[in-house]
């Protein structure tokens, strides 16, 4: 029997099955303008619904036309994933473990931001190279899926999962036993053992997304996603947080020993409780002759680039990264920029800070995980039973043309004129941090569901975007404020969540254009026939 969740998903029931002297009813399916769509459709997807393909030419003599301008829609159920139908509770758990094991590596990126003048003086160096230090490791995150996306084609998501587990805990566990400065040698393990940690950062978020768009259907996908994000984004602002109450208390080091137990946990967790899923199309057959070949060519880093040449995909890439170096502006200078000006002396005070952004971010990711797929339902009722992978892209208007802005304007230039007291940057920098996530929630499930053969490489691509913009900002942000001050540095993070909201709303609205635009000039792009669920 089918859930009533799964049955809203229909226009009307499927026809059945035909019988001896009993032909089939030929469905009458909502009318589909083509001018109103407004992105690419999947053509893949896991839930358990009927799709229309699309395609110029009827490529499918088994599924019954019906002409609709210059299309013809193919009606052919597709097949619903088999964990789909896993209990709620083990889903419960699936959405948990992810998440926590992306916290782990959030919050190890960045730790050690607030006490960079203790590491630094610890290792006999400068704060400046901490805080480099710091922004490799995003950048390496950020290529994270360049060594990970292979390795999980060839021995299966879970395997490789497990593996980064170890391999982060053992380099966490190398910075933490760094020795104390002996000719630079300290400082030279440590840059070697953080950057080498960073290397399995999002390859967490990718595949954890991948397993929610595995086991969720679409309509409880966004909801799924939010809190999944809450564990990326709990760690980057509560991370500095805990630091500084630990160090006050103990040595930088007792922060990575906390990592260590983290991962730890995460390790047995992900053992125990998710599904060892291998999707065709992710895996590299066991039994090939040329195995070894198709081995090799996974490494090819044109898989995560390729994704790219849609213009839908760009826009939202090139939003994230926006959004990130939003967010980690935001993160990386409070104590920079509070120290002085409110005559905190100690990192505990600062440290404490970073509590009203890491609730925004927390408040941000439910509310704009549920607000998103409020959104999807409207679109289905307003298209008479379509969905559209895009339409969940119309929840982060709000935040990136109101909500950012507004925040980060007072909040930076309130620093910058010294106004409002400690209350004004605590108060909007928690409404900045949820407008971030409700933004983020929304464009970070579109790209799960976009293009659904491609699903790993667009996400990583967009991982590889967002860390590589987060590591310029957070390496630039201080010499920044420094140059032209807090108010116009904040300013120019204003204008890119501006910029990243023209393009959500351009990728809403225009995307099967863009599509079919760029599949004309390079038809190697097309992955077969295009599908929306009804």
């Amino acid at each position: 029997m089918q859930s009533q969740s799964d049955m809203s998903n229909y226009s009307q029931p499927p026809p059945a099955a035909k019988v001896a002297d009993q032909p089939a009813v030929k469905p009458q399916l909502p009318h589909l303008s083509l001018e109103k769509l407004p992105s690419i459709l999947p053509s893949i997807e896991t839930s358990p619904t009927v799709s229309l393909h699309l395609s110029p030419v009827s490529s499918c003599p088994e599924a019954e036309d019906l002409e609709n301008g210059h299309q013809v829609l193919h009606r052919i159920p597709s097949a619903p994933s088999p964990y789909l139908s896993l209990p709620p509770w083990r889903k419960k758990i699936i959405v948990f473990t992810t998440s926590f094991t992306a916290l782990t590596v959030t919050f190890a990126s960045t730790s050690l931001n607030p006490v960079t003048l203790e590491v630094a003086e610890s290792l006999n160096t400068t704060s400046a190279v901490i805080l480099i230090t710091n922004s490799l490791v995003l950048l390496t995150m950020g290529c994270s899926n360049f060594v990970w996306g292979p390795i999980t084609r060839i021995f299966g998501r879970k395997k490789a999962w497990l593996a980064a587990c170890v391999i982060f805990t053992l380099c966490t566990l190398g910075t933490c036993l760094v020795p104390e400065d002996k000719g630079h040698l300290g400082l030279r393990v440590f840059i070697a053992m953080r950057i080498l940690s960073g290397i399995q950062g999002t390859f967490f978020h990718v595949a954890g997304q991948t397993w929610l768009a595995d086991c969720f259907e679409p309509k409880q996908r966004g909801m799924a996603t939010g809190f999944f994000l809450c564990g990326t984004i709990f760690g980057p602002a509560f991370g500095p947080c805990v630091a500084g109450i630990i160090v006050t208390f103990a040595t930088w080091r007792a922060v990575l020993w906390l990592q260590v137990s983290m991962i730890g946990t995460a390790f047995l967790l992900s053992l125990f409780f998710l599904p060892d899923i291998e999707r065709p199309d992710e895996t590299v057959p066991a039994k090939s002759d040329s195995r070894l070949l198709d081995s090799a060519k996974t490494f090819n880093p044109g898989r995560i680039f390729k994704p790219m040449l849609y213009p839908n995909v760009t826009f939202t890439h090139v939003t994230c990264g926006f959004l990130s170096w939003c967010q980690y502006t935001l993160l990386a200078a409070p104590r920079h920029l509070l120290n002085p000006r409110f005559n905190l002396t100690t990192p505990l005070v600062s440290g404490l800070f970073y509590i009203a952004p890491g609730v925004g971010f927390l408040l941000g990711t439910v509310i704009g995980g549920k607000f998103s797929d409020m959104t999807v339902i409207k679109w289905i009722r307003i298209r008479g039973g379509i969905r559209l992978p895009q339409d969940r892209l119309h929840s982060g208007m709000i935040s990136f043309f109101f909500l950012i802005p507004i925040s980060s304007l007072i909040y930076g230039w309130g620093l910058e004129y010294q106004i409002g007291g400690m209350a004004l940057p605590i108060v909007t920098a928690f409404f900045c941090a949820m407008g971030l996530t409700m933004a983020f929630s929304s464009v970070n499930t579109y790209c799960a569901e976009v293009l659904p053969k491609r699903r790993t490489e667009v996400i990583a691509g967009k991982y590889l975007v967002q860390y590589t913009s987060a590591a310029i900002g957070s390496a630039s942000i201080v010499p920044l404020i420094d140059a032209i001050g807090v108010g116009p540095a904040t300013t120019i993070g204003v204008v890119f969540a501006l910029s990243g909201g023209v393009l959500v709303l351009a990728t809403a609205r225009y995307g099967l254009r863009m599509q079919q635009w760029i599949e004309r000039r390079h038809r190697f792009l097309v992955t077969g026939q295009v599908t929306a669920t009804i």
